[in-house]
């Protein structure tokens, strides 16, 4: 290349108005993808300064595996401090690993990194920073050494920055993190055979603005080997056609799961199509669920189970699943929530496995030390709501809702050892069964209890119309 005529070149370019906007496109003002009428040798990561990786003899489309001059370039680069800019084309490699400081930068959707079946993809273990952005990471739904979690797998990152990447066609999880921080945003992740992105471990995570589809076994999982802060935020995620290939009662097939994993906030994501739930939260304390949209669950649209304590779900939208809303558990200590101001409607008898205990077609099923209040639930085809479960049932308080369309609108346990619970100022509409009725496990054990429940003095029944 003529050095020289190619720096005049660019002073020429940088000229011109087409120059702020390539600038401005790199600075998020204009879509980087759009900026398809520049020159292919003048880009915008070359304003702030790169390593090109053409100028370094890594071309795009060459038959031979390139994976031993790329890995060289990588390390040169995060050596140097710069950014790796690859331009558009695609790069048969396998077997990279990002050092402290890697940076690689791409055009969205036209550079492609694709997995040529030797080990594993990308991996880092452990330094500061990592950043990869605007790059297609390829699986080609090659095999992966079985040392390798998943196509990039990241270990003991301090600071994790993907931003508009690609991520498709694993044979394990597409993206895993384990004990890493920083942000995974307005990425792509689709076709992995097991979770699209697994965090475990995180230190304050964020999970931003990505859309998650057609996995095998899960779609954002935030897991830790034992209970304990995570403080990892989930948030503006489209999730989609999560299936559970593995089986299971849950712990598969959910599109948003949180493990073990405390101080996590579940927010504004939109999660449809899953075999289980859309949102499920198992020993996972101080979660918050809110704002979001769970549509087509296949068992229970949102779950908070086991040893938690401390939820709050609120001003979700579920329309279809099983169930709607469960917080249970109490006999393994999970307990202290609010529900409040969901939407639940549409529900179903059918589950994913023969259930053995209460059952599908309930909306929101609570058990200890929880707030339900200012809720809508419409065609359950069971309960509209179920308060306990044989004796887990203690200090609950039911007011507010509104019950429309259910066989049964409230089911309360009256089995021996229950607790407290207060039914008040709750609309039940269309239930032909009864409004509130007193169950004994599974089985029907009073009548009406809208007018009196006297017999019953762990409950307070008052202010309940019915219509």
């Amino acid at each position: 290349m003529d050095k020289t005529r190619d720096m005049a070149g660019r002073r020429a370019f940088l000229a011109s108005g087409v120059a702020w906007t390539l600038a401005a496109s790199f600075c998020g003002v204009a879509g980087i993808g759009r900026a398809k009428a520049a020159s292919p040798s003048i880009t915008p990561i070359e304003l702030r300064g790169s390593i090109d990786a053409s100028a370094e003899g890594i071309v795009p489309g060459a038959a031979d595996n390139q994976s031993r001059a790329l890995q060289k370039l990588i390390n040169q680069a995060a050596r140097s401090g710069l950014p790796l800019y690859l331009p558009p084309g695609r790069y048969n490699v396998s077997n990279l690993e990002l050092p402290d400081g890697a940076r690689l930068t791409g055009v969205a959707g036209a550079t492609r990194l694709v997995y040529g079946g030797e080990g594993h993809l990308l991996r880092a273990e452990g330094g500061r920073r990592i950043e990869i952005s605007n790059i297609t990471l390829d699986g080609s739904n090659r095999w992966l050494a079985d040392y390798a979690p998943a196509l990039i797998a990241l270990r003991g990152v301090d600071e994790v920055i993907l931003d508009n990447c690609e991520i498709v066609g694993s044979r394990k999880h597409g993206l895993q993190m384990e004990r890493c921080g920083g942000r995974v945003f307005q990425s792509r992740i689709s076709g992995a055979a097991l979770a699209g992105l697994y965090s475990v471990e995180a230190a304050g995570l964020s999970i931003e603005g990505n859309t998650v589809s057609d996995c095998g076994n899960g779609g954002i999982l935030v897991h830790r080997w034992s209970n304990g802060p995570d403080a990892t935020v989930v948030t503006g995620n489209r999730v989609r056609r999560i299936a559970a290939l593995a089986g299971g009662t849950g712990q598969n097939g959910n599109g948003i799961n949180i493990f073990r994993a405390g101080n996590v906030i579940v927010s504004g994501n939109l999660v449809s199509d899953c075999a289980f739930s859309a949102i499920r939260a198992n020993s996972a304390s101080n979660v918050q669920i809110t704002d979001n949209q769970c549509l087509g669950s296949g068992e229970t649209a949102i779950y908070a189970e086991f040893a938690f304590q401390g939820a709050v779900i609120a001003d979700n939208i579920v329309d279809g699943a099983a169930n709607g809303i469960l917080v249970v558990n109490l006999d393994e200590d999970g307990r202290l929530a609010t529900v409040s101001g969901n939407v639940v409607r549409n529900l179903k008898l059918d589950g994913p496995y023969v259930h053995d205990g209460a059952g599908f077609g309930f909306g929101i099923a609570v058990e200890g030390d929880t707030a339900v209040t200012g809720n809508v639930i419409e065609n359950a085809p069971k309960w509209g709501m179920a308060l306990g479960w044989g004796p887990y049932l203690k200090s609950v308080v039911a007011s507010g809702n509104v019950i429309r369309n259910a066989p049964v609108g409230i089911a309360v346990s009256v089995v021996e050892g229950s607790g407290t619970a207060i039914i008040s100022n709750n609309v039940m509409d269309r239930t032909p069964q009864g409004a509130v009725i007193g169950y004994r496990w599974k089985d029907t054990a009073t009548g009406e209890l809208i007018d009196d429940a006297s017999d019953w003095p762990h409950l307070v029944v008052t202010g309940n119309r019915k219509s």
